[in-house]
């Protein structure tokens, strides 16, 4: 994976390690033990997690305007969505060449996974608040995949500062039963559309508040007894092999939530398996709210328990 593929650090019998960081999967939408922390944490590569666009911008005004000056004729991106080219990298060629890249799947192979997901924010922000069936009924293959993955596995809540919380516990998902069903192709698409949909509401939000809006991930380990199908991986891990290069300096801290008390002493020797850009924002944490609930759905239904929920994220970061 180059960023996150939330393939999913999973146990069996002792321990059959987790894949990367995040994969997308379906939406609705600190203190240490040494004490606080703020802002220490780097969402991605280049900025602390809330950091003001227009400071991060100062930085990387020179390449940002090269950028603009590579796009083709007919092609608009935000400001935000360069900036966060600019801090992948920063040197101007390896950007333009990135942004070409990037351009090149979404214009090409990766067209209607990108216009299904505008639509799709379009009609759930029509009524100035947001309808996730609209963006769960336009994603890719959803007859099939809905019926495997939704908010009782997966969602995305939003922080009091406007990040997004993507939160997924992979032990609700029946892998083996999707894939029957669907292929690997259908499950990295459906997986690149719901990382589309954040990337959409992300860039909004940061140009709406001028503050950089990231994807925090917390991957709840609850119940995981097993490693996942390896049809499955393969989709995780072909949508995530795509991410840095798609949607760079998106992702913020990946947290590691509810690891098996018999696992906790080995978090030293876990950390190590993951990428090292994902080394970098990783945290394993005990998070008593998410652990407390059978299903992720009241995240959802109730605004005491995403209430609840949302200030435990707070905690949890560095």
């Amino acid at each position: 994976m180059r960023s996150f593929n939330l393939a999913s650090l999973v146990v069996a019998g002792i321990v059959a390690l987790a894949t990367r960081t995040p994969g997308a999967k379906a939406f609705i939408g600190g203190r240490s033990a040494g004490g606080r922390q703020t802002s220490r944490l780097q969402a991605a590569s280049g900025y602390k997690l809330g950091a003001k666009k227009e400071g991060v911008l100062v930085n990387n005004r020179y390449v940002v305007e090269a950028l603009e000056k590579a796009l083709p004729d007919g092609v608009k991106m935000s400001e935000v969505a360069l900036l966060r080219f600019a801090l992948q990298f920063p040197d101007a060629k390896d950007a333009e060449r990135a942004l070409k890249s990037a351009l090149s799947w979404r214009q090409g192979k990766g067209k209607h996974i990108v216009d299904a997901a505008a639509d799709a924010v379009a009609k759930a922000t029509a009524d100035g608040g947001w309808d996730n069936e609209a963006v769960r009924d336009a994603a890719p293959h959803a007859a099939i995949i809905n019926k495997y993955i939704g908010p009782k596995s997966v969602i995305t809540l939003s922080t009091d500062d406007g990040d997004l919380v993507y939160v997924i516990r992979a032990s609700a998902i029946d892998d083996k039963k999707l894939m029957d069903e669907a292929t690997v192709e259908q499950v990295c698409d459906f997986f690149l559309y719901a990382k589309e949909v954040h990337n959409i509401v992300a860039n909004a939000r940061s140009e709406q508040t001028g503050r950089m809006c990231s994807v925090i991930f917390a991957n709840d380990i609850s119940g995981v007894r097993k490693a996942p199908d390896r049809r499955f991986s393969k989709a995780l891990t072909s949508s995530s092999d795509q991410y840095e290069d798609l949607y760079p300096s998106l992702a913020g801290p990946t947290m590691i939530l509810n690891l098996p008390f018999v696992l906790q002493a080995f978090v030293g020797l876990l950390k190590p398996l993951f990428p090292k850009s994902v080394q970098e924002r990783l945290v394993f944490k005990r998070a008593p709210v998410l652990a407390g609930l059978k299903e992720l759905t009241p995240l959802a239904t109730s605004d005491k328990t995403k209430t609840s929920f949302v200030k435990e994220v707070k905690t949890l970061l560095p």
